[in-house]
């Protein structure tokens, strides 16, 4: 028989952390993982949008980390979980600075503040890079909270922010879309 995908434990608002504990759904360690689903979700999205292929392929590789982050958020740290969970790497990190060097180099140097948009791509970046600002924000929360965040979650998705802004910026230029400038009233 197959396994049911839908519980009447969800329909009475809680949820299962790997490892079997059961949370509600609105407990932060579920909203941190669910806004890295989110976050993969919209990566997929760009990764449709851009047309450059080692974008591509580095956006893939991206998708594949932001898995292993969510899965190891979603480990209740008490329980040892059944299957394993890969590990991040201190060279997941490098690949998105080594990445944002090579771009940084063939886009001009920011001289204002950007405003999201010109063209559907760059959209889409700048929205999951605020997304991605928003993963970082509930792992910090779960850390002020003394729940275990893996220090190297936090440090490449600090990173990763910073990747999809520049790799906004780089697809525009590529593009040849005019950044538009922030023109604050004064």
């Amino acid at each position: 028989m197959a396994h049911k995908i839908y519980t009447k434990t969800g329909d009475l608002g809680k949820t299962s952390l790997i490892g079997g504990t059961k949370v509600p759904k609105s407990h932060i360690r579920i909203e941190t993982y669910g806004t890295v689903d989110e976050l993969n979700s919209y990566i997929g999205l760009v990764t449709d949008h851009v047309a450059d292929v080692h974008t591509k392929a580095v956006l893939k590789e991206i998708q594949d980390r932001l898995f292993t982050i969510g899965s190891s958020l979603a480990c209740d740290p008490e329980k040892e979980p059944r299957m394993k969970i890969p590990d991040l790497k201190e060279s997941d990190v490098e690949l998105l600075e080594k990445e944002m060097d090579k771009m940084n180099e063939a886009i001009p140097p920011m001289k204002f503040f950007v405003l999201p948009g010109g063209h559907v791509s760059v959209s889409t970046l700048h929205v999951a890079r605020c997304v991605c600002r928003r993963c970082e924000r509930l792992c910090v929360h779960m850390q002020q909270e003394e729940m275990f965040v893996e220090p190297l979650v936090i440090k490449y998705i600090n990173r990763l922010s910073d990747y999809l802004f520049v790799l906004a910026r780089y697809t525009g230029h590529q593009l040849g879309v005019e950044e538009i400038p922030w023109k604050p009233r004064v």
